[in-house]
């Protein structure tokens, strides 16, 4: 069975740094890719600064935290991130098109041993496979955000993936520390198909005024013991990713009960995008975020 040494990371974004920080934890050797020096550069603070959260709460020694974030390079050239890769793992923004392109190249420089996982949380992976020339080893891994934080990781197998990927990835993902689940492939997978609706749901009763923001997100995270309401986190997950996959779900199912809020779209196009904008639910600008009124 192929032993995984070197991960490439796709996106050094919320979930890419995040996929980075905890492979490299584990002892694998990171390439962390992105289009622009400035948002690889601010994938490494980020990882930077989560290690230095948890040397204050003496989690981790110095010496760790400098022989994990020594153990990360950032890299622009895709080619170059993905040469040598035993494993690269895609986190780049739910776009159909988006991703197609980018497995196109990944395919065409990566070695012939390599596995390549997707982070996507709705995407079909049968589809991504298939303009690759090795479906068999092509997989859905989808992280949960804080990826350092979140257990689980789905491991999603598409029409042509093989056991003996499952198998790796089940491997690479338990030496990260995280919990499994198979899904066999369908729109959302396990975790989006039934969130999804839900965060949906809640965005439409704003938009019809049952409840403020701050009511509604303290009534779901108290009345069903979330750690946190769904506007909260729709704030954090990204109001562009929410509808992206909305749009999707809307798509393959052919069932409007999917379809997105009015209100979602025009945030969006507001380009209040949640936390990544500053603006989303809430208002971010201040020393504590500030529900907006709808």
């Amino acid at each position: 069975m192929l032993e995984i040494k070197k991960i490439t990371v796709l996106g050094a974004g919320l979930m890419g740094n995040g996929i980075a920080h905890v492979c490299a934890q584990a002892g694998y050797e990171v390439k962390m890719r992105d289009i622009e020096q400035k948002f690889v550069d601010k994938g490494l603070a980020t990882i930077k600064k989560n290690l230095e959260r948890g040397l204050k709460k003496g989690r981790i020694t110095q010496e760790e935290v400098d022989s994990i974030f020594g153990r990360i390079e950032g890299v622009l050239d895709l080619k170059e991130a993905v040469k040598d890769a035993d494993l690269v793992i895609e986190a780049i923004p739910e776009i159909v098109s988006l991703k197609l392109d980018n497995w196109k190249e990944v395919d065409e420089a990566a070695p012939g041993h390599c596995i390549l996982a997707s982070n996507t949380s709705s995407i079909s992976i049968t589809q991504m496979a298939a303009v690759t020339k090795r479906p068999e080893k092509f997989i859905g891994m989808h992280f949960f955000n804080p990826v350092p934080v979140m257990k689980l990781v789905e491991i999603i197998k598409g029409q042509a993936t093989d056991d003996s990927t499952v198998q790796v990835i089940e491997d690479v993902s338990k030496k990260i520390g995280k919990e499994t689940v198979l899904v066999n492939e369908a729109p959302g997978f396990a975790v989006n198909r039934v969130l999804i609706p839900a965060l949906l749901e809640a965005v439409f009763a704003i938009q019809e005024g049952v409840a403020t923001v701050e009511d509604m997100d303290t009534s779901i995270r108290l009345g069903l013991n979330w750690p946190m309401g769904p506007l909260t986190l729709l704030d954090f997950v990204g109001l562009d990713t929410t509808l992206h996959i909305s749009d999707y779900f809307v798509d393959e199912f052919k069932d409007s009960k999917y379809r997105a809020p009015t209100l979602l779209r025009k945030m969006v196009r507001a380009g209040w995008l949640g936390r990544k904008s500053g603006m989303g639910f809430y208002d971010y600008s201040g020393e504590k975020p500030k529900p907006n009124r709808f």
